[in-house]
């Protein structure tokens, strides 16, 4: 489901994009590594400041970026339009059927999206299923523990059931066919959880 207009505003903040460029990407690269050469996905792109990063930071030789809402594929169009087409690709995209074959790509980032999707279980296994054998899910998500807290429940619109603890996320990935052992940790008293996941 898209953000309502108080998550859409915080999302599109400077501090956001703050607080991702200087500490849940590097903490991803510590846990996960960097990419470089490969064929990345990015679900739920937003405006595309993580995007950059996956470049800047990471190393990727390509981009393939998701976002369910049209508007934030237009700003990450514009804020990104130095990159070619043939490294940098947008479209408007639902993470429970990704337009991509089997075994497409290296790795594919998650910035907190997979708490926005009903039956999030459908995501993990399209990203499987687009991933290469050994391919990495890096992710940083929102748990049950934030969503439950009055600022969630009262400004912000997310799917009421079948929400995750970090524990239930990472034994889902599991479940699916990943392998994560120690890389994911929690954050936050246990309002998000980081990690990176690699494809059996």
């Amino acid at each position: 489901m898209k953000m309502n207009r108080v998550e859409k505003f915080l999302m599109n903040s400077p501090v956001r994009a703050a607080f991702q460029i200087w500490y849940e990407v590097p903490l991803l690269e510590r846990l996960g590594g960097r990419t470089e050469g490969m064929r990345v996905l990015e679900i739920g792109c937003g405006r595309g400041v993580g995007t950059r990063e996956i470049f800047r930071r990471f190393g990727a030789q390509s981009v393939y970026a998701l976002d369910i809402d049209p508007d934030m594929i237009a700003k990450a169009r514009r804020r990104l339009s130095d990159f070619p087409p043939e490294r940098l690709r947008f479209e408007v995209g639902d993470v429970t059927a990704i337009d991509a074959e089997d075994a497409s790509f290296d790795a594919v980032f998650d910035f907190a999206i997979l708490h926005h999707v009903p039956v999030w279980q459908d995501a993990i296994k399209e990203i499987r299923r687009v991933l290469k054998s050994g391919g990495r899910f890096y992710f940083q998500e929102a748990t049950s523990h934030f969503l439950d807290k009055w600022f969630a429940r009262t400004f912000l619109e997310h799917p009421a059931d079948n929400r995750f603890s970090g524990p239930e996320f990472v034994a889902e990935l599991e479940r699916q066919g990943f392998r994560i052992g120690e890389k994911w940790v929690e954050r936050g008293g246990g309002d998000y959880v980081f990690g990176v996941a690699f494809r059996l």
